[in-house]
């Protein structure tokens, strides 16, 4: 990455694999679990690499500013001018962590400009390393051997070109209306939502759906880099590109308005349309529209 040395590279590897490792281990131990909010939780394993994750960043990068899910006041840094703001998610799919289920990473996402350059994501129960840019490239690497990540178009023929990736949520809320739509797709989820991302760039789902309106910026902005080095669509319901700015974040929570969808070019082309029909039809039964500006 042009805009980063290779010892920085170095030390956010490190930095990012040994938080992993650390989340692997405690979760061999007792550990415990906070309510953060209705069906949002928190452990003190979250909470202890959040703070040594922030501290580091801080250190290595003094003039960006960094934001982490469990430190709200960090969240300030967003509306003060800097240049770069640094994503971090100590532990994306807290609940499949608890769970003791393997679907779950540590995230670290890098914005320049409100655009999301570079992305980190680490699945310690597999020892995957997943990192790149738009200008960079995909790489990946397993036990420290680095090597390129090369996405995987779904094949026609293939199960993954019939596959929508989705939240347990989501599919709750419209899946029966997609699949009236769309007879033919099958469903199918896991927990990290950068690990979700990775299964659409890795081929094995045409594209992910994301529509109940909880999403905030460290869970974006480190898989969106990684799906536009891709060559992924990334969109909102209506077709519109996925901000990261003011405009489109409550600023107050980094909570994203937009719906997002992640996917092959070709299968978002094919597909959007229904879907779009589909989660507009419940919503309106619901007395809701699914792109309304949450109130924070």
């Amino acid at each position: 990455m042009d805009f980063l040395s290779a010892e920085h590279l170095r030390v956010l590897h490190d930095l990012i694999v040994s938080a992993g490792d650390q989340a692997f281990e405690a979760s061999k131990q007792s550990f415990e679990v906070f309510e953060k909010g209705v069906d949002d939780y928190v452990t003190n394993i979250d909470r202890q690499l959040d703070a040594d994750l922030s501290k580091a960043l801080r250190h290595h990068f003094p003039q960006d500013g960094v934001v982490s899910e469990e430190n709200i006041s960090s969240f300030q840094a967003f509306q003060s001018n800097y240049k770069r703001l640094w994503l971090i998610d100590p532990i994306d799919g807290t609940e499949d962590y608890i769970r003791h289920r393997p679907y779950y990473s540590v995230m670290v996402g890098l914005l320049q400009g409100y655009r999301p350059v570079a992305g980190w994501i680490y699945a310690p129960a597999f020892r995957q390393l997943y990192w790149g840019g738009p200008s960079q490239g995909l790489f990946q690497s397993h036990d420290n051997q680095a090597v390129s990540l090369h996405p995987q178009v779904p094949c026609a023929s293939s199960e993954g070109a019939a596959r929508i990736i989705i939240g347990d949520r989501d599919q709750k809320r419209f899946g029966s209306a997609i699949a009236a739509h769309l007879p033919s797709i099958q469903f199918y989820t896991l927990g990290s939502f950068g690990l979700k991302v990775l299964e659409v760039i890795q081929g094995r789902a045409g594209l992910y759906l994301y529509c109940n309106g909880r999403v905030k910026l460290w869970d974006t902005a480190g898989p969106l880099a990684l799906a536009l080095a891709a060559g992924l669509t990334c969109c909102d319901l209506e077709g519109n590109p996925l901000r990261f700015g003011p405009d489109a974040v409550a600023v107050k929570t980094l909570v994203h308005y937009q719906s997002i969808v992640i996917g092959w070019p070709a299968y978002v082309e094919a597909m959007l349309p229904q879907i779009r029909q589909a989660v507009a039809a419940v919503g309106l039964k619901a007395g809701t529209e699914y792109d309304t500006k949450p109130t924070v």
